[in-house]
């Protein structure tokens, strides 16, 4: 019997991977048994990794093709739609952000040229293109709470069911995360990244410096990883040196999937709007988000109860290491109950 094949479209990085977890354990238990080939970019940034090394030996997906972004080559798009077509794939998972109605139909007939029968999550209909506004809180929902929208017809996704949220790590990554234990002494530590690849999501060395030094008066018995890409590896030696206890920076040194066995055993995280907020939240780690997106507040807020956004929409700069401390240290000393979006004045 010739085993069925299914597409699934997603581009980004690692952020936009994590958000999309739930989903993708979702096509997993509707095509257990499905060979799930993922069309994505291949990277989009030198600081961002590309979605197949963050998916890994998961087993969510078991193959990928390269979709060339902002391409308009007719040669590029053709060469693409014969890889599309020589896959046999009937059906199409389509995981992508509402770019408008126009570039779905676009999207659509692309795909059905290509040989695809069934698309599945396109966002052709007025509620599907826009975010649902929380009545509460006045926000638009976030990404993850969108995307498994876009899912309904696969069944329900429960994006507060941790196990949605599974890297399916494996051994040696584990085994990778228990070294980096080790070295912290076993210990409980705080996880940081301070790096990111939008500059204007920059919360600036000085702030960073001023933060970890608080916090390490204030909770002397705890170890520092510090987690994010080669270019981050000098700004973090600088900003750790006034850290008391064990310190390891591990900028560059980890894959995605080798940073969250890592991440794991933190007791907090601390970090930009950037990948590596997303895969601490992913292992149930208390997170704490500094965020200064005039234009989206919430949407990339990670999912669940145990965390905390500071949320300023004049920009980084307006949230002060006093918020992000007394937040920590709320966090370190009790367990949070229910989210909060700290706004920063």
């Amino acid at each position: 019997m010739v085993r069925e094949t299914i597409v699934i479209y997603r581009l980004g990085s690692l952020g936009d991977t994590v958000v999309a977890l739930p989903c993708f354990h979702r096509i997993a238990k509707s095509y257990p048994s499905a060979r799930r080939v993922l069309l994505t970019n291949f990277p989009v940034a030198s600081m961002a990794a590309p979605l197949p090394a963050i998916l890994g030996e998961s087993g969510l997906i078991d193959d990928s093709i390269a979709y060339p972004l902002k391409t308009r080559s007719p040669l590029k798009l053709l060469r693409l739609s014969l890889a599309i077509r020589a896959l046999r794939a009937r059906t199409l998972i389509y995981l992508m952000p509402p770019r408008g109605r126009l570039a779905a139909v676009r999207d659509y007939i692309f795909f059905r040229l290509s040989g695809i029968r069934e698309v599945i999550g396109l966002p052709l209909s007025r509620n599907l293109q826009t975010r649902v506004v929380d009545k509460e809180s006045g926000f638009l929902e976030r990404e993850c709470e969108r995307l498994a929208r876009t899912m309904s017809a696969l069944g329900p996704i429960d994006l507060a069911n941790l196990s949605s949220w599974d890297l399916l790590l494996t051994q040696p990554e584990l085994a990778v995360g228990q070294r980096i234990a080790d070295q912290l002494n076993n210990g409980p530590f705080i996880a940081i990244n301070m790096g990111g690849k939008a500059v204007e999501n920059d919360w600036g060395e000085e702030r960073w410096t001023e933060l970890l030094r608080r916090l390490t008066l204030a909770f002397t018995n705890m170890g520092l990883l510090i987690v994010g890409s080669t270019e981050d590896l000098a700004r973090a030696s600088t900003a750790a040196t006034c850290w008391q206890g064990a310190v390891v920076n591990a900028c560059g040194s980890l894959s995605p999937r080798e940073s969250a066995a890592a991440l794991h055993g933190a007791s907090l995280f601390i970090g930009h709007d950037s990948g590596p907020l997303h895969l601490s939240a992913a292992c149930g780690v208390p997170c704490i988000g500094l965020f200064g997106d005039l234009h989206r507040p919430r949407v990339w807020h990670p999912y669940g109860s145990m965390h905390r956004s500071i949320h300023c929409t004049s920009g980084m700069s307006g949230i002060s290491v006093d918020q992000v401390f007394e937040t920590a240290a709320l966090l370190l000393s009790a367990s949070a109950k229910e989210f909060k979006l700290v706004k920063a004045t």
